[in-house]
């Protein structure tokens, strides 16, 4: 049987999340407002039996599921690692946008770097393994990564990870109805 449900918990607030830099392969510690998002996490996840923990291996992922309480099972998954923002890395929107007019990273990927299809091809082994896993998921990761794996998820096309808001701290869930796999919670705060 294929996995039941699928929690995705975005890491908590960094000081790049924070002031919205693009924060691909930098390592960076979560904010005080991070540790705090990351510490209502185990109230939320109460009651649940996870088969299986995954992150990636970035300690401000790694971080926040030791703060969730199932850093004692986590095992690192380097495909759920950020996207890589190459030349972007540490610059915001705006400022990549006075450069280049009308970018935006789900269709244009970064120079350098990765674009969203790359992105997928990481997800879609992550969502391999997790669907022959028979019990809950837990997967810890960044934003524009778990965005791509939602989409991949619904068997949208990577770049329809853009769609999809998310915050830090956040806890969304997939999971199947029926045979289908669907989105049944997206971005609610612990």
């Amino acid at each position: 049987m294929a996995a039941w449900e699928v929690v995705l918990v975005r890491h908590g607030e960094t000081e790049w999340s924070r002031s919205g830099r693009h924060t691909g392969v930098t390592d960076l510690p979560l904010t005080a407002e991070g540790r705090r998002q990351a510490e209502a996490l185990p109230g939320r996840l109460a009651g649940r039996r996870f088969a299986l923990v995954l992150s990636s291996p970035l300690s401000r992922a790694l971080d926040t599921c030791r703060l969730a309480g199932l850093g004692d099972r986590v095992q690192p998954r380097d495909d759920l690692r950020e996207w890589d923002y190459g030349e972007y890395e540490g610059e915001t929107t705006a400022e990549i946008r006075r450069g280049r007019p009308g970018w935006y990273l789900f269709a244009d990927g970064c120079p350098g770097g990765e674009d969203a299809a790359s992105v997928g091809a990481r997800v879609d082994r992550v969502i391999a393994e997790v669907r022959s896993v028979d019990g809950d998921v837990a997967v810890f990761g960044h934003g524009h990564c778990l965005r791509v794996l939602a989409a991949r998820w619904l068997d949208l096309p990577p770049s329809r990870g853009g769609s999809f808001g998310l915050s830090t701290g956040t806890l969304s869930v997939l999971g199947y109805e029926r045979s289908s796999p669907v989105l049944w919670l997206w971005n609610e705060a612990a």
